[in-house]
């Protein structure tokens, strides 16, 4: 089973200490966003976990914890735009910290293991496709020797986005700004070598050489580890995505980044509460299992079945 770590919350930005517990005491639990009192608990051994896909805005606190996960199979989507402080309100310095730790992430585990994630692309007064242009080559300029590829989308309004939006002037862009903003990208793209997708785009870019992304990859983890999985798509996601099936182990209302078009955040009294609720030694996330709380294991195995041999290279 690939684990993923997370849609929901930046867990290498916040709770670095709480997942390397969990990977030490080989279990944790995790609340069904749709039903708070019934808990699955799913198992962290290696015999079960065929891959890790971090989701971060910020990997430093965990650099120092990789040692934690040797025995393990992961990459990391890293995402990095051009927004201000305005925007991504909780982020670090991106000249001074992000891109510098982007950097040192590829070098210690190679490029392969960081995707770059310029998203979600939306357009205002002050982001225009000027801006989106100029501010993509100047950070491919310094990312492009240290991942292979850049997955893009256009911005999701969801009710709670779309109310956090209005006082920025934010919008989506029409079909034929995206294609604009995607071209100009992709001729960025090539003197780096550096390959864009889509990740969940109802538009079809193919006609210009862009292909869907799946951002949960088992052709990437079988890469990595010259393994053989056989996990099919995950069925919880929407058509267009084209993730394998994966364990979410996040919670919603539980990020600090604080990102004005955040879909994981849509209260910000409960995000405080949920943060303090947090302890690094409980098997959940954030508070503790209750008296009406049930917990079922999950069912988990391993999805290898075979080691990869020179005919499947």
């Amino acid at each position: 089973m690939i684990i993923s770590a997370s849609r929901r919350t930046d867990i290498p930005a916040y709770y670095s200490e709480w997942f390397v517990n969990r990977i030490r005491e080989e279990f944790l639990y995790v609340r069904n966003p749709l039903n708070i009192h019934q808990i699955g608990k799913i198992r962290l051994s290696r015999d079960v976990v065929d891959g890790i896909v971090f989701w971060t805005k910020n990997p430093i606190p965990l650099m120092s914890k990789l040692d934690a996960f040797k025995e393990y199979l992961y990459y990391f989507q890293f995402t990095l735009t051009g927004y201000g402080k305005e925007i991504e309100t909780g982020l670090p310095s991106k000249n001074q910290e992000l891109i510098p730790a982007f950097c040192d992430l590829s070098k210690r585990v190679g490029r392969e293991r960081v995707v770059w994630r310029y998203d979600p692309i939306f357009l205002s007064d002050k982001y225009t496709i000027g801006y989106h242009k100029e501010i993509f080559e100047q950070l491919i300029s310094k990312l492009g020797n240290y991942t292979e590829k850049c997955t893009v989308s256009f911005l999701d309004l969801y009710k709670n986005t779309e109310r956090n939006l209005k006082s920025f002037g934010i919008r989506v862009p029409t079909r034929n700004e995206q294609i604009e903003i995607i071209n100009s990208f992709v001729e960025i793209a090539k003197e780096y070598e550096i390959n864009i997708d889509t990740c969940a785009e109802e538009n079809d870019f193919s006609e210009i050489g862009v292909n869907h992304a799946c951002c949960i990859d088992k052709e990437r983890l079988e890469r990595i580890g010259g393994i053989h999985l056989e996990v099919k798509k995950d069925p919880n996601q929407r058509s267009v995505c084209g993730c394998a099936g994966s364990i979410d182990i996040g919670t919603y209302n539980t990020c600090k980044n604080g990102c004005v078009y955040c879909y994981a955040n849509y209260n910000s009294l409960v995000v405080e509460k949920q943060v303090n609720n947090h302890n690094p030694f409980n098997p959940l996330l954030f508070g503790t299992v209750e008296c009406n709380d049930e917990i079922k294991e999950r069912k988990m195995e391993s999805c290898i079945r075979n080691q990869l041999t020179i005919f499947d290279i």
